[in-house]
């Protein structure tokens, strides 16, 4: 059983990078940025509301 030129299934084509943030790579590059900033921004936040309790825990 051979498959000719006519009978192969053809491949999706590659998404285009057109510059935009929706698109390719770049998308993908943007979300891990953003996960990142996200990340330390909560451990930022976090930090904040611990200091607050030592604070609170601490004043008498």
């Amino acid at each position: 059983m051979s498959l000719d030129a006519d009978s192969r299934p053809e491949r999706a084509p590659e998404p285009e990078d057109d510059g935009s943030e929706g698109g390719g790579r770049r998308a993908s590059k943007g979300v891990w940025i953003r996960a990142f900033i996200y990340v330390i921004g909560f451990h930022v936040f976090a930090a904040f509301i611990m200091l607050m309790f030592y604070v609170g825990g601490h004043r008498h």
